[in-house]
């Protein structure tokens, strides 16, 4: 069963009521992610707060990246629950729950009393509310991924899915300009004294917003037609996944590879790496990294174009490429004086934009009845392995191949994109158009 076969009018340009889906599901999931990542920027201050004054700051460190770990290692429960939900019951109600699960926690973090007022009792709580957010954006980002590409009519399949991906950007983005405000405008011992809980009371004050504007969505026309003629899967979603779309599953956990690769390690980890191994100055790397997220939201909507006007295969190809070549010309520049950091960390997030390619060859992927489960269950495995795999593998290879290594990984991982591309431009019969 196709997408085409369930909504006869697929061929329609968008329309005003496809045009505020869009909108209020990237929004959405901005506000959801930004409640997700604005954890990793604010590590320094966490660990002071939430761990013993007597720790070690390494340890103290390798604490709060533990705790900001176990939200990726959660993300298959979450996902997995959601999908079958999803692919059950409608894609409407757990795209909402999502983003409730996501502002719910994060507000509480925001309240939390610290290791002074409660002892281990701290950390323990911040780990516990860490491991909700995890659930709730392993169920979002498929979820939303599944919920715009069956909104959106055959031919602007792409930009729908990249539109939502620069809204899971822009999340990143504004958790960037708003660490860097605050670091800025308050003195270290301001944010300790209670500046740090605003960005994570902000962040669930809007995600409220967020579930309030998503009542106004539509199901899906897919889900809705399946539902109306009753072909609906009836056993478990997952296990039918698993039987018959393994396929779909390798190559959608290939991509997430691709995806990580790009997210963990240019735009999240590189801020950090040129601190401390290449001495930028942390205003100047903080610059970068907005410059790059900024680029990143543009071109993630210039991906999914692409996607729309040359194919999968064509624009993954050029993705692929285009990461390989920035990462390597971003590091070399850094291993031999880092004069061109800016500019290069700009083109370097244009090329990331990649990220708005991913999503339309992993929709594709699996069958309408499916949908939501496959590509949960492919992304959420392998971006909880992946992304919890990256910097410690990075660091192992940092004391083998010096400062070149990030960018080695992540060339790696953009010729596994390259092959996964031709394998798309020589299979297109066998994907799931919409």
């Amino acid at each position: 069963m196709t997408a085409t076969t369930i909504v006869p009018d697929a061929a329609r340009p968008l329309n005003r009521s496809d045009i505020r889906t869009l909108l209020l599901s990237a929004l959405g999931g901005a506000l959801e992610f930004y409640d997700f990542v604005i954890f990793v920027f604010l590590t320094e201050t966490l660990r002071q707060l939430f761990f013993p004054p007597d720790m070690p700051t390494w340890l103290g460190t390798l604490q709060v990246y533990g705790i900001f770990a176990a939200g990726y290692l959660v993300r298959p429960i979450g996902g997995i629950i959601m999908a079958h939900f999803g692919d059950r019951s409608g894609r409407k109600r757990m795209f909402t729950l999502s983003v409730f699960l996501m502002a719910l926690p994060t507000l509480f973090i925001g309240l939390l009393p610290v290791y002074a007022q409660i002892g281990i009792a701290a950390p323990l709580l911040l780990l516990a509310l860490r491991i909700v957010q995890g659930i709730a954006i392993g169920g979002e980002v498929p979820g939303a991924w599944t919920f715009v590409a069956e909104h959106a009519p055959r031919g602007r399949v792409g930009f729908a899915c990249a539109t939502l991906s620069a809204g899971l950007t822009a999340g990143i983005l504004i958790g960037s300009l708003i660490s860097t405000a605050i670091n800025t405008w308050f003195t270290p011992e301001q944010v300790l004294g209670g500046v740090w809980r605003a960005p994570f009371v902000i962040g669930g004050v809007f995600g409220f917003l967020a579930v309030y504007l998503r009542r106004w969505l539509s199901e899906t026309p897919v889900f809705a037609a399946m539902r109306a003629s009753r072909q609906l899967v009836q056993e478990l979603p997952l296990k039918q996944v698993l039987r018959n779309h393994l396929d779909g599953v390798v190559l959608s956990m290939l991509v997430t590879w691709l995806l990580t690769a790009a997210i963990v390690v240019i735009i999240l980890m590189t801020p950090t790496i040129v601190q401390q191994k290449f001495g930028i100055e942390p205003a100047r790397a903080f610059l970068g990294n907005s410059l790059a997220a900024f680029f990143l939201t543009l071109s993630a909507v210039g991906g999914g174009l692409l996607v729309d006007k040359l194919g999968r295969g064509k624009a993954l190809l050029i993705g692929s490429l285009g990461v390989l070549t920035s990462s390597f010309a971003l590091y070399y520049d850094l291993n031999h004086g880092a004069h061109n950091f800016l500019p290069l960390y700009a083109l370097a997030g244009v090329f990331v934009g990649v990220v708005g390619v991913i999503p339309a060859v992993m929709v594709a992927s699996f069958p309408a009845p499916v949908r939501f489960s496959g590509l949960s269950f492919s992304y959420n495995v392998a971006y909880a392995v992946f992304g919890a795999l990256t910097p410690p593998l990075i660091g192992y290879m940092a004391s083998h191949l010096g400062g070149m290594a990030p960018a080695y990984y992540v060339m790696g991982v953009a010729v596994v994109g390259v092959l996964v591309s031709v394998y798309l431009l020589n299979t297109r019969q066998r994907f799931h158009e919409d």
